[in-house]
């Protein structure tokens, strides 16, 4: 964090310190957890449903916390405020608006927004020190934590922002005041707390609309909505795709090559992740770059080398002699279909047959039915060999004789059922494992990988 008087820290905060001298200099980054305590960090007490981070204090001052952001009197260093969330909004706008030279850029998006800020960091991090959003830290809590990271020497920040209601996005706009504003997409994602997909489009869009005259929206144009989020605007204006785009498209080996084309030229890119969806996720990489003023040679080069540190989104592992995808961190019927494309794109590099082993989408609301059956039969039109439901029947929907003339479809009750099929796989097989994230699918990827490699489950 940038460095303050401990006086000035309690003003913004409208706090009262306790133990602390004014004159003190604070620049310690926030944790709300006591495992990452240590000297360097402040404590952030947040009172949740079931744990109060008030009962973690004096840990995280004995691991070398320097003191406490706090709601309760506390013992020790800390400095006390009506409400912590509050408060650390405040600290992050004020310490934004100190930092006027440093670019910050807010993602949203129905998905891809983990993997567009992963790849913007690998090119951002060739130009200037860049500070982006870690693990799932996108709502009102995670955003300051990315925020108060940036120092005097931070030229970036990427700050992921998620949404459970409408104004979430609204109010992580207000507080960062971003110069660039990307929509990656409109989708079904969280369709059951929305209840519409256009009151998605609204919450997404209150990042474009909190913009600041001048600045720059970065739009995808994979649905009707986000395209226009930027009309009437006084902002700049790109859309992925169009404005900044893929030429001469190859996917060898299901990793996609294409030449990246934007208005100042050509350069060729090769992706190190599977599956032809990492290219609108690279595409919206390289628009938010290039409004930044980033070359091409640079962008293509960080796109290039990228490494996700993110697990469980198109994980691929040679697990003896069949491959297994794992990409079990979300699920909805639009990231569905893409790691189904990309798993059949692989099995026909490979010559083994095609497993689907997937489970329910949760928070699709009224469309549940719906967009279970849509996945299930783009699998059968796309040319899948087996479909595995686990754990759910919403899938039986499309377990129909015009859908079995396609593919194989099982439906399995538990991790037990998936293993005793698991003996019909196939040297060269290839097995896709999706599901959302609170199915739990990394116990059976893990278990199958441990019976097929020879060891136990």
């Amino acid at each position: 964090m940038i460095k303050l008087t401990a006086k000035e820290f309690a003003e913004i905060v409208d706090g009262q310190l306790i133990d602390l001298a004014e004159d003190k200099i604070l620049n310690q980054i926030p944790i709300v957890n006591t495992d990452y305590a240590a000297p360097g960090t402040f404590f952030v007490a947040f009172i949740g449903e079931k744990v109060d981070g008030h009962d973690f204090v004096a840990t995280a001052l004995n691991k070398g916390s320097s003191f406490a952001l706090v709601s309760k009197t506390v013992t020790g260093p800390a400095i006390l405020v009506k409400d912590v969330g509050v408060a650390l909004l405040k600290l992050t706008t004020a310490v934004r608006k100190k930092l006027p030279n440093m670019k910050l850029i807010g993602i949203t998006g129905s998905q891809g927004k983990t993997t567009t800020k992963e790849y913007l960091l690998s090119i951002l991090n060739q130009v200037g020190k860049t500070v982006a959003t870690e693990a799932n830290f996108n709502t009102e809590i995670g955003v300051p934590l990315t925020v108060l990271r940036a120092d005097e020497q931070t030229q970036f920040c990427i700050v992921e922002m998620g949404a459970r209601h409408t104004g979430d996005i609204k109010l992580l706009t207000q507080a960062t005041l971003p110069n660039v504003g990307v929509v990656l997409v409109v989708g079904t994602a969280h369709l059951s707390e929305f209840g519409s997909v256009e009151n998605i489009a609204k919450t997404k869009a209150e990042l474009i609309n909190g913009l600041p005259t001048g600045a720059v929206a970065v739009l995808g144009n994979l649905d009707p909505f986000t395209p226009k989020m930027a009309d009437g605007l006084d902002l700049q204006k790109i859309v992925i795709g169009e404005d900044v785009r893929a030429a001469d498209i190859e996917l060898p080996g299901g990793f996609a090559h294409f030449d990246l084309v934007t208005p100042t030229g050509r350069v060729p890119v090769s992706l190190q992740q599977l599956g032809e969806h990492q290219i609108t996720n690279a595409l919206a990489a390289a628009s938010t770059a290039h409004a930044l003023g980033v070359s091409n040679e640079k962008i293509a080069d960080g796109l290039t080398t990228a490494v996700l540190s993110s697990k469980w989104r198109m994980q691929v592992d040679e697990v003896s002699d069949i491959t297994v995808i794992s990409d079990f961190y979300n699920a909805n019927p639009e990231s569905m279909k893409a790691a189904i494309k990309s798993l059949v794109l692989l099995s026909q590099v490979g010559g083994g047959a095609s497993w689907a082993i997937v489970g329910k989408m949760h928070e699709l609301g009224t469309s549940q039915m719906q967009g279970h059956l849509d996945v299930i039969k783009f699998a059968a039109q796309s040319g899948v060999d087996h479909f595995v439901s686990v754990g759910t029947d919403l899938y039986e929907a499309g377990n129909t004789p015009e859908i079995l003339k396609e593919m194989s479809f099982y439906n399995c009750s538990n991790l037990d059922a998936v293993l005793q099929l698991s003996s019909n796989f196939s040297a060269g097989d290839v097995l896709l494992l999706k599901a959302s994230r609170s199915e739990k699918f990394e116990l059976i990827a893990d278990a199958i990988k441990a019976k097929w490699s020879g060891g136990e489950s």
